[in-house]
């Protein structure tokens, strides 16, 4: 089943907008949850400088307004190749439940974030203004399909724990079951050789 969730593709390869210790994270991190968990730490750090950045008096000098263009664009990247790990691990039935509801946990937060540095103008707000609501938007899709994703395993997976707990219990019902006929055919068959003993020398 598909997740449905824009912008869900298959991943480019090396990515620009990422360091080399940050891509070292994101390929060490192989299993469905842990990778969703760092690409939120990543996305979460461009909001973080974002912050920062805006909190001090800016240069005028320096193209603050490109700055932060840039890293909501890194933040828009990084929340594409989420929604791309989750579309894949979806499909591959991946175990992501840890990490979507993770996710669910930081993406209204960071979805918050974005909406304070729109809320908040600044002198280069314009330059960055289409960025940020592409970042939104972004965002919102992603945490759509994480949703959806979410539901869909918990059903799936919790159907198959119900299922596995079911086969358990009727095994041991048929162990149980075959002991009790074995012993039952035990007890009848003592039962009838009382019944009928065998012939012997008493006929002498």
């Amino acid at each position: 089943m598909a997740v449905s969730v824009p912008g869900m593709t298959a991943q480019a390869q090396k990515p620009d907008y990422v360091s080399d210790e940050e891509e070292d994270k994101i390929r060490d991190a192989q299993e469905p949850s842990e990778r969703i968990e760092v690409y939120l730490a990543l996305a979460q750090s461009r909001l973080d400088r974002i912050e920062e950045f805006r909190s001090k008096p800016m240069d005028p000098q320096y193209d603050n307004g490109a700055f932060i263009d840039h890293l909501l664009d890194q933040y828009i990247s990084l929340t594409d190749d989420l929604k791309n790990w989750i579309q894949d691990q979806f499909d591959r039935g991946g175990d992501m439940r840890k990490g979507l509801r993770k996710f669910l946990e930081m993406g209204p937060k960071q979805l918050d974030d974005l909406r304070r540095i729109q809320e908040s103008h600044d002198d280069y707000s314009a330059e960055y203004a289409r960025s940020l609501r592409d970042a939104k938007d972004d965002v919102t899709d992603a945490l759509d399909g994480a949703t959806k994703a979410l539901g869909e395993q918990v059903k799936t997976l919790g159907e198959l724990k119900r299922d596995e707990k079911a086969e358990a219990q009727s095994q041991k019902d048929r162990i149980k079951e075959e002991k009790k006929r074995n012993k039952e055919e035990e007890k009848l068959k003592k039962k009838e050789q009382k019944q009928n003993p065998p012939p012997d020398s008493d006929n002498n």
